[in-house]
């Protein structure tokens, strides 16, 4: 019988973490090859911020062509200069909605907040991995999934200008 997977992806988190810990930018198609090799994917989404510049319009397309749903939610910029532009609770939501159906969830995220959601789809029978900078990733959300897998050379572009 082959296994489900659901895969829920926290761009922001991700990109932020790869730029800061490596200077490089996460290979999503190298994930979707590596995660969904003999597995049915049961759903697949990834989280950002959309403000609507052209270079990031080309990364969700990208994300769309390789299977991914791409939720977005507006950039909003403070008074103060802070930014808003959360995908917790979304992201948690889904999760747990995807718990029953999926053998396995795949959470790229290095977010603690997600510990609890994990927790909750293992009661579901999904087994909870984590993807993430392993730096920058919570202690908590590493103890909290089956599988930990930290982001290394096989999951980031190459650097620019190679």
């Amino acid at each position: 019988m082959t296994q489900t997977i659901s895969l829920f992806a926290d761009v922001q988190n991700i990109y932020y973490t790869c730029r800061q810990e490596f200077g490089r930018h996460f290979n999503y198609r190298a994930l979707w090859n590596e995660f969904s090799q003999g597995r049915e994917v049961h759903t697949a989404v990834a989280y950002a911020i959309d403000r609507g510049d052209a270079g990031q319009m080309n990364f969700q397309r990208i994300l769309k062509e390789l299977g991914f749903h791409v939720r977005l939610k507006p950039y909003i910029q403070r008074r103060d200069g802070s930014a808003k532009g959360d995908w917790d609770v979304g992201i948690t939501i889904d999760l747990v909605d995807a718990a029953p159906a999926s053998d396995i969830i795949v959470l790229l995220s290095g977010d603690g907040d997600f510990d609890l959601a994990l927790e909750r789809a293992r009661k579901d029978g999904a087994q909870c991995w984590v993807v993430g900078v392993e730096a920058l990733t919570a202690r908590s959300l590493i103890d909290a999934a089956d599988r930990f897998i930290p982001i290394d050379e096989r999951l980031l572009l190459p650097a620019s200008g190679k």
